[in-house]
């Protein structure tokens, strides 16, 4: 129509247009925000460890998944030192334990000539005495009374002292004048007699019949009795005896220790029993052991007995009862201590009482001046000394030689 204005296809322009420009600014926003939520926001700082917890435990096969760049060689591409041929390491030596050495004593034959040096060194203090009073110009009675407490403080005894003093008399007013050499001779010779050189002082150890021969030692307590027995084992072993040890002293823990000792010393077999035990049984089973090995000689050693003691005593002489089942005794030895003097003959007298008393052995006699000890003890017992001992050296035991032992009395 005319007047009218046609707006209709404009405003569907417009409206078409305007359209399109929200599509488009919608599509941008999107784009804008999808880009925001690509971005990742920061990881959250790690959380602080627990220093209490202990560390973790490797696993099982972790050092089997690192992987090994070395090629694997087989065995035969393997060199070998020394040309092929492998060194076998030896073992260590093990050191051996040493056997201990058994030794070999000095021969019997002359021990005492051997010794006689040390001997007069403390013995001759009475000969020396004695020939220094006989050498006076004039021997009144107050000089014979003086020779007489000589003897006496060496222990000679009451009788033996008389008897000598009333010989020396004699020979001296005899004789007349009188050189040194003389008086020497003249006391040697009376000293001789007196000691007893016709008595038999062999330590019995061979039986008639059969062996062994069996010898008891006795005596009292700190006589040196246990020592004396191993002395006595060196002894018989150097004269090529076998013996065979029988601890029975069961009451001093140390005795049967120290016995087979000295028997190790010497190779000679030790019996014994447990302490406190019966003193007999192990002196029978000793005899008993003896026997079976075809030893020549068993030595038993008792325990020290107080004299005094008469339960003891009886003890005593019951291992003397349960011995002799096996075989008559050979010898029965009575050890004595030299320095004891008087007290040392009420020992034996009361020893003797109990077991039959064939020999005695005095003790520290390289120690005092009291020789005479020898002759006291032999007239109170009627039995000869038979060893002696001269020191604390293991062969320092020597059968008793009368002619020797007076030659160290009065000196050369």
């Amino acid at each position: 129509m005319p007047g009218v204005t046609h707006t209709g296809p404009v405003m569907e322009i417009v409206i078409l247009a305007v359209v399109i420009a929200v599509v488009v600014i919608g599509a941008l926003g999107g784009l804008v925000v999808g880009s925001r939520r690509k971005k990742q926001l920061p990881e959250p700082p790690p959380a602080t460890p627990d220093i209490t917890a202990p560390p973790a435990e490797p696993h099982v096969g972790d050092e089997a998944e690192t992987p090994r760049d070395e090629t694997r060689r087989t065995i035969e591409e393997v060199d070998l030192p020394d040309g092929g041929t492998a060194t076998v390491e030896e073992p260590p030596v093990v050191e051996e334990l040493e056997i201990p050495q058994i030794e070999v004593p000095e021969p019997t034959a002359g021990r005492l000539v051997r010794l006689r040096a040390r001997l007069s060194r403390s013995q001759n203090a009475l000969g020396k005495g004695l020939l220094t009073l006989l050498s006076r110009e004039h021997l009144d009675d107050d000089t014979w009374e003086e020779i007489e407490d000589t003897l006496l403080t060496a222990d000679v005894g009451v009788q033996p002292t008389q008897e000598l003093v009333e010989r020396l008399r004699e020979r001296v007013k005899v004789l007349g004048t009188r050189t040194p050499e003389e008086l020497r001779t003249l006391l040697r010779e009376e000293l001789i007699t007196l000691v007893g050189p016709d008595m038999d002082r062999e330590v019995k150890t061979e039986p008639a019949t059969s062996k062994p021969g069996i010898v008891m030692v006795v005596g009292v307590n700190g006589t040196g009795k246990t020592t004396t027995t191993g002395k006595l084992a060196r002894v018989l072993v150097a004269d090529g005896r076998s013996v065979v040890l029988g601890a029975a002293d069961t009451f001093r823990a140390a005795a049967a220790d120290q016995l087979q000792t000295w028997g190790e010393r010497v190779g000679a077999h030790t019996v014994r029993g447990p302490e406190g035990g019966d003193p007999a049984s192990v002196a029978f089973d000793a005899v008993k052991e003896g026997k079976e090995m075809g030893s020549d000689v068993v030595l038993i050693d008792t325990a020290g007995r107080l004299h005094t003691k008469t339960g003891l005593m009886d003890e005593l002489g019951k291992v003397k009862r349960v011995v002799e089942k096996h075989a008559p005794l050979d010898e029965v030895l009575l050890v004595l201590d030299a320095t004891t003097g008087q007290n040392g003959l009420i020992q034996a007298r009361v020893f003797a009482e109990v077991v039959n008393i064939t020999g005695i052995v005095l003790t520290k006699l390289d120690g005092t001046a009291k020789g005479g000890i020898v002759v006291a003890v032999q007239r109170e017992l009627g039995v000869p000394v038979k060893l002696i001992g001269l020191g604390e050296g293991a062969d320092d035991l020597a059968p008793f030689e009368p002619a020797a032992f007076v030659d160290a009395l009065i000196g050369e």
